[in-house]
């Protein structure tokens, strides 16, 4: 053990700890959620600092030396050998003081080593004085969200656009699937199975959009604007320095926030990006219920497509096969939404100058993003790609189902057509036959008529 001092007095570190005694007092103190804070928060803040380091040599306010080996040490951190050094719970100090102490340190010991010294050299490398120089926890961690959200909102989009063009698949192989609608969970007008596929790979277009207005919101960062978000110790230029840094780091596009004060003390842009997500769940939740839905049966339900077998149904009963991919799914968004109502709560209990619950908002945020990742990725590999239709149990639902009768409107009136409707019901008779039977119209008028059956457009 080595022992580091602070303002609290004396404690004992561990020596092959890269982390010093703000860590450790972390450490004892919190521990009630039993995990630590996400790793990518915890990147973004390393991002961060260099990007901070950097802006403080420009400004002459670090030395070259000493800038280097910060940003030398960022660099060791982002290449993951020291994940391990950010031990932190998840419910500690409300603004992220303990994690940003944590990386402070890490960075500083890594530095002051790099340059001659040992670890706790805080002569060579001061974790508050040189890397956290022209900084507050304030505007750093929530900053750190506002990347790591940017930089999960990228890979999300990768999966959204790999559901999508199953989906779009799907929708052009079944493009010619006629079925019957259903509204109310009863027969309605007819639709294709191409078009209701055609909807969902719709659905996640319009999400993939919602989720890039609200990652723009993110661009905005409150980085540079220290304890209320004024930029008090701080040069005019420093907070668009640290901004210029990042965004030739990262490749994104970053902006100094318009009102530091505001940043500092709302949430509201990252509770946007959550309900982005939320809607997200929510479109998921309801295309994989309809999968479900449509792959009932086999011999009982609604069997108008088939799902591909991933593993046993049961444990009792042989040869039955669940939709357990659809199943994983609605788990996942139903905890995504979750999430979201957490974010949501978090955002609102600012108080003055400053929002004390951001450690529980980028945790919740940064977990939607990677289950919903995994989860279309899980949907989309072993379950969309795989989907067959039923063909021969569409045709027939189509033809018998009392929804078609609807077309028949403009021909035949609203009363007659409702009475061939309970008509058919009693006689088991399908439409079409009941039509041509009572002469009403004759088999080139009903095609015709049948023939627009899906609307004016089949895209």
């Amino acid at each position: 053990m080595r022992i580091e001092k602070d303002s609290l007095g004396e404690k004992p570190v561990p020596d092959d700890a890269w982390y010093g005694i703000h860590t450790c007092r972390s450490i004892e103190n919190f521990d009630a959620a039993g995990e630590v804070l996400p790793l990518s928060i915890v990147y973004a803040i390393v991002r961060l600092k260099a990007a901070c380091a950097t802006a403080n040599e420009t400004l002459g306010l670090l030395d070259a030396e000493r800038a280097s080996a910060i940003k030398a040490a960022c660099a060791a951190i982002l290449a993951g050998g020291y994940a391990d050094q950010f031990p932190v719970d998840v419910f500690q100090a409300g603004s992220g003081t303990s994690t940003q102490m944590n990386v402070n340190e890490v960075i500083a010991n890594l530095a002051a080593v790099k340059l001659g010294g040992a670890r706790g050299e805080r002569e060579r490398v001061h974790p508050n004085d040189h890397v956290n120089k022209g900084q507050s926890t304030n505007n750093i961690f929530p900053s750190a969200i506002r990347l790591a959200g940017v930089q999960l909102n990228r890979d999300l989009t990768v999966a959204i656009d790999g559901l999508v063009a199953s989906l779009t698949e799907k929708a052009n192989q079944f493009a010619p699937v006629a079925k019957s609608g259903r509204t109310h969970l009863q027969d309605a007008v007819p639709i294709t199975l191409g078009q209701e596929f055609g909807a969902y790979a719709h659905s996640l277009e319009k999400a993939r959009a919602r989720l890039a207005a609200a990652a723009d919101g993110l661009l905005e960062i409150g980085v540079g604007g220290n304890a209320v978000g004024t930029g008090i110790n701080t040069q005019k230029a420093f907070r668009s320095l640290i901004v210029d840094a990042l965004n030739q780091t990262t490749g994104f596009a970053f902006r100094v926030a318009e009102n530091g004060v505001e940043m500092t003390q709302f949430m509201t842009d990252m509770g946007q990006m959550s309900a982005a997500l939320r809607l997200l769940a929510m479109d998921l939740l309801k295309i994989t219920n309809d999968l479900r839905l449509l792959a009932s049966g086999p011999n009982t339900g609604l069997a108008e497509i088939r799902l591909p077998a991933v593993e046993p149904g049961s444990s009792i009963m042989p040869g039955k096969v669940n939709p357990s991919i659809c199943e994983a799914a609605n788990m996942a968004c139903i905890q995504v939404v979750g999430y979201d109502a957490t974010v949501a709560m978090a955002c609102g209990l600012g108080q003055l100058e400053l929002n004390t619950h951001m450690p529980l908002i980028g945790t919740n945020l940064i977990k939607s993003f990677g289950v919903l990742t995994r989860t279309l990725k899980m949907l989309d590999e072993r379950c969309i790609q795989g989907i067959a239709a039923n063909a021969a149990v569409c045709q027939r639902n189509f033809e018998s189902s009392a929804g078609l009768a609807t077309i028949l409107n403009p021909a035949l009136g609203y009363d007659r057509v409702a009475a061939l409707v309970k008509e058919g019901l009693s006689s088991g008779k399908n439409l079409k036959t009941l039509v041509l039977e009572k002469a009403l119209l004759n088999e080139k008028a009903l095609d015709d008529l049948l023939a627009g059956a899906f609307g004016p457009n089949l895209d």
